[in-house]
Formats: C-alpha cells, sequence, structure tokens
C-alpha cells in the first residue's frame, strides 16, 4: 500500500474534486468512510449535494478560521493523503478503510489517538483500490498539528497493515533513492516523443561520465563536452570547483531559459563532493614498461568482480558497499564496449542495479579501487572480437549480482532487493547472447571421446564437490575443449581445475561448467606468452572516451569567477 501525501489551501477545492463525478472517470460511488467524531455530513450519501458539501467544508475550516482570526493559521492549512492498494491485492470493505485511515491519521500526529484536540479529517472513498483522507491542520487547542515526517510514519504504519491484512508488502526504502520524475516532466517527455524525462537521461549520462573518468577535472572535461548536455560549474570564491548542474535543451521552459538539474538532486551519490571522493579512490593506470606488458584490464575487471561475492560475505559493510558501488560504475561502462545486439540489454541492467549501488551504509571506495580501475581501463582498450572476454566478465557479472540480492536481503535494503533481481534478469539475457558465439567456437574444437574420458576423471579428483553438477552440466562439451587447449599448452588439467575453482566458490553459478571454462580461459590468457607488440601512442592511450550522444545543444561550460580582489 502507497501512501502520498501533499498540503495545500484550499479546503472547498479538495472537496470538491473528491467528490467530483463528471471530470474524474475513476470517481464512481464517493462517499465518507470515516471522519473526525463519525457524524461528519457526506455529500455522497444526501439529495442536497452542494449544500451537504458546504456544510462538511464549514466544519473542516472551523478551527482554521478560529486560528487565523488570532493570526495563528498556517497559510497552507489542508493536509491531503491518498492511500492505495496494490492491483493484486483483494478489495477492502468501507469499514476496513475505515480503520485503515484511524490508524494513519494517529501515525502522522494529525488525529493522535485518545487525543480531543486532534485535527478534523475525512475520509473518502470513490473508488474500490483507494481512498483520500483530507484534513485541516489546526488542532482543538488552535495550534498547529506536529506532523513532521509524516510520510515516513505513514510508511511505517502501512508496512504493519499490509502484514496484518495480507496484503501485498511494497518494497520500502531507506530514502537514498534517486528523485523520481514529476508528473509534469513525465508528461512533457511523452508530448516530445521521449521514453525518458531529461532528470533520468541526465542522471545516466552523469553516471557514465564518472565511470568513465579518473579526475574530477577529466569528469568536468568529458561532460563538457557531451553533445546534448548544458554544464553550469559552481565555484567557491577561491576559485575552487564547489559543484556542477547540467541541463538539456528540452527542459527549457517558455522563456528559454533551460531547467537546471544539480548533481544531488540526479542521485544523492552523484553531488561533486561524492564524485570526487569516488574518483580519488581510483587506481593510477599500469603503464608498459622494458620487459613489461600491460595487464588486459578485461581480465582485471573480471578477476576484481569475482572477489566481491567474497567481499559481500565478510563484516566490513562499508566495504562491501564500495564494491557494490563500483561494480555499479563497470556496469556503468559496458553498454559503450559492448555489441549492438545487447546494448539495450546492458542498459537496463545498468540503469536496475543503479538503485542496489546505494544504501544508508557509508561507502569506503578505497576498497574496490582496483575494479574501479579496471573499468576505466577497458574504455581504453576495447575486448577482442570474438567475445570472449566480454563473456567471461558478464559470467562474473551474475555471481556479483546474485551475492548482491543476498547482502541486501540480509540488511532488509527491499528497494537495493528488487533493483539487483531485475539487474539478474538482464545480465542473463545479455550473457546468453554473448556467450553462444565463443562457446560454439570452443566446442567445435571438442577433443575425442577418450580424451573426454580422461577430463571427466580429472574432473571428479579436482572437484569432488562440484563433480556431478559439473558432469551433468550442458556446457560440458565448452568445458572440456577448454582442458584440451589447456593442456596443449602445457597445463595440468587437474592443477588448472583445482586452480579455477578454488578463485570463488561455484555454489552460485547457474552453470558451473561455464563458470570454469571462463576461468580458465583467464588463467591460460594470463600465462600464455605473447609476441605481438601491444605498443600505442601516449594519445591513444590517454583518449578520452566519448559518452552517448544526443540530439540536444551541445554543452557549454561556465568560466570561473576571478579570485576575490582582483579585477576580471
Amino acid at each position: 500500500m502507497i501512501a502520498k501525501i501533499s498540503s495545500g489551501k484550499d479546503t472547498a477545492g479538495l472537496i470538491r474534486y473528491l467528490f467530483d463525478t463528471k471530470k474524474a472517470k475513476d470517481h464512481s460511488d464517493p462517499h465518507l468512510v470515516a471522519s473526525w467524531d463519525g457524524f461528519a455530513p457526506d455529500p455522497g450519501r444526501t439529495d442536497d449535494f452542494t449544500a451537504t458539501k458546504r456544510l462538511l467544508v464549514a466544519d473542516l475550516d472551523l478551527r482554521v478560521k478560529q486560528a487565523r482570526r488570532l493570526g495563528r493559521a498556517p497559510e497552507r492549512h489542508v493536509w491531503h493523503c491518498s492511500l492505495r492498494a496494490a492491483t493484486t491485492d483483494r478489495h477492502l470493505s468501507d469499514e476496513e478503510w475505515a480503520n485503515i485511515a484511524r490508524r494513519v491519521v494517529a501515525a502522522t500526529g494529525i488525529a493522535p489517538q485518545d487525543d480531543p484536540d486532534g485535527c478534523r479529517w475525512v475520509a473518502v472513498r470513490h473508488a474500490p483500490d483507494h481512498i483520500h483522507i483530507a484534513a485541516t491542520k489546526v488542532r482543538g487547542d488552535l495550534s498547529t498539528a506536529r506532523h513532521w515526517n509524516d510520510y515516513l510514519t505513514a510508511d511505517r504504519e502501512l508496512a504493519a497493515i499490509e502484514k496484518e491484512y495480507g496484503l501485498f508488502q511494497v518494497a520500502r526504502g531507506d530514502r537514498t533513492a534517486a528523485k523520481r520524475p514529476t508528473r509534469a516532466e513525465q508528461e512533457k517527455a511523452h508530448r516530445q516523443g521521449r521514453d525518458k524525462p531529461a532528470r533520468e537521461r541526465l542522471r545516466t549520462i552523469v553516471r557514465t561520465a564518472v565511470a568513465a573518468t579518473t579526475s574530477t577535472d577529466e569528469f568536468i572535461r568529458l561532460l563538457s563536452h557531451t553533445d546534448g548536455v548544458l554544464v553550469e560549474i559552481v565555484y567557491f570564491p577561491s576559485g575552487d570547483v564547489r559543484g556542477y548542474k547540467v541541463a538539456s535543451e528540452d527542459t527549457t521552459t517558455a522563456g528559454r531559459q533551460p531547467i537546471w538539474f544539480s548533481g544531488s538532486e540526479l542521485a544523492p551519490d552523484l553531488s561533486f563532493p561524492k564524485i570526487r571522493a569516488r574518483l580519488e579512490a581510483t587506481d593510477p593506470q599500469p603503464v608498459d614498461g622494458p620487459g613489461r606488458r600491460r595487464p588486459n584490464p578485461w581480465h582485471r575487471a573480471t578477476a576484481a568482480a569475482e572477489r566481491i561475492p567474497h567481499h559481500l560475505s565478510g563484516y566490513d559493510d562499508r566495504a562491501s558497499q564500495a564494491h557494490l558501488a563500483a561494480f555499479g560504475e563497470a556496469l556503468d561502462v559496458l553498454p559503450l564496449l559492448a555489441p549492438a545486439p545487447i546494448r539495450a540489454q546492458l542498459r537496463e541492467a545498468a540503469s536496475a542495479f543503479e538503485r542496489a549501488t546505494r544504501s544508508r551504509v557509508q561507502a569506503e571506495h578505497h576498497h574496490a579501487s582496483a575494479l574501479r580501475s579496471a573499468a576505466r581501463a577497458m574504455l581504453r582498450e576495447p575486448a577482442p572480437g570474438d567475445g570472449t572476454a566480454l563473456a567471461m566478465l558478464l559470467d562474473a557479472a551474475i555471481l556479483v549480482t546474485v551475492a548482491a540480492i543476498r547482502w541486501h536481503q540480509l540488511r532488509h535494503h527491499d528497494q537495493q532487493v528488487t533493483a539487483a533481481q531485475q539487474t539478474l534478469l538482464h545480465l542473463q539475457a545479455a550473457y546468453d547472447e554473448a556467450a553462444g558465439a565463443p562457446l560454439t567456437a570452443l566446442v567445435q574444437h571438442r577433443p575425442s571421446q577418450q580424451a573426454v574420458n580422461r577430463y571427466m576423471r580429472h574432473i571428479r579428483r579436482a572437484l569432488p564437490e562440484h563433480a556431478e553438477q559439473v558432469l551433468s552440466d550442458p556446457a560440458i562439451d565448452a568445458l572440456t575443449a577448454a582442458l584440451a587447449e589447456a593442456e596443449a599448452l602445457g597445463h595440468s588439467p587437474e592443477r588448472l581445475l583445482k586452480q579455477a575453482a578454488d578463485q570463488r566458490a561455484l555454489h552460485d553459478a547457474s552453470s558451473p561448467a561455464r563458470t570454469l571454462t571462463w576461468r580458465m580461459q583467464r588463467i591460460t590468457a594470463r600465462h600464455a606468452t605473447n609476441g605481438r607488440g601491444r605498443a600505442r601512442s601516449g594519445a591513444e592511450s590517454r583518449r578520452t572516451p566519448q559518452l552517448p550522444r544526443t540530439s540536444v545543444h551541445k554543452a557549454t561550460a561556465v568560466s570561473p569567477p576571478p579570485p576575490r580582489g582582483r579585477r576580471p
């Protein structure tokens, strides 16, 4: 059950709307189900609607008028709360809705239980699945009701009501979610033919810019050169950067002024100080040196991701939160690098997991610097064309998401659990598409049946706990082919299997044979010697990644103000 609470100035206007049956099509049978004293006049159950409505408004406003004569009435004296059940819930009776309304006004401080001076209120039901509570905020002693944090107190009471009445239990938040687009923003996006409002599109662009850069200077530079984004940098009097604002041309008002969003308005973790803290916790990029080859960033990212489930099973919640945030940044990067057929799924996965990267736990970002550094390096070294590196990373990402679901569940982070579950569906779809070609190519080199039987014996000896599950896995042909390739390169099959299994547990893997295959491929690729040079110019290795282009006005940046005491 969901509550929406607002304040207003017009009692008569609210009552008129609640009992209207002409303009509002879903107002089929408006009537009172409860009131402050149980005897309020009901315009929905009388022949003289207009006169009864006036009586109801006068009764509700009585104390407001008395307080106004003393100069003590609040300007926005109307309190409006709508309560809506889930579409899957049964239809509650009028008596049940009346009891729910009494509990909500008591919990929020509008009309505390057994308080004779509580505010006057009525509960109107005009549709089967919801009611509206209309109240005036002046108490019997002519003081203003103390209803601070009314949304939170109502939400807590509704959570208890859901359990008692056997209703659908809504995933409760912890006030760390990004602000949702307003109805006006959604309607504007619909008129413009856009699938998302400007707030959500800008949030995605800024998150991608954070995931693609290694310093605040690079972040500002990249954001300022992104087509479709207007950027304004806010400075302290000293000239240091204080924050930033972003806008897009389609958010301009009638006066052609852009509608700006600060970073914190886009999402709690996109304020400039929090972005700076994340970027400062990024490992420096490894460089080539004499006789030393820079490690493959895709293998580094996969190895770092495979360690996350282990970190999430520990006792350091701040480190765990940091790993989840870094994993979210890696997901933000993947749509820029993946082939076209799976980009949409990866964008949806990144968008969904965004909610799972935040909680009330304060992240200590230095714990996840390795994954953050690897994700940024991936932008400068695209994955090989055969898709193996991407499939490896997606396989590890699925295990991370399963571990994230469990971590949030243990801490009762309901919204984060739902977000991670949605992420898992998109990642699994992307993995199935990405892994098809490399697995098919690998199976084509399947060894002889005699060699397969020998590898099966190796599997039983090396993995006694998982042997039957691995051998019955449909991907066993790919695993035996990978073992054959590794053995041809001089690796011991049993030792390699143990090494791959020891990296992380296989309990969460939906296909342990595929997971072992990718791990062995990465191990053998890491140890294999490669004579091909990978030298590239310094300019190319430091090139600035490009964010997705949009059809909006070119970005602009505001110059910093001159230092105080000097003329510009």
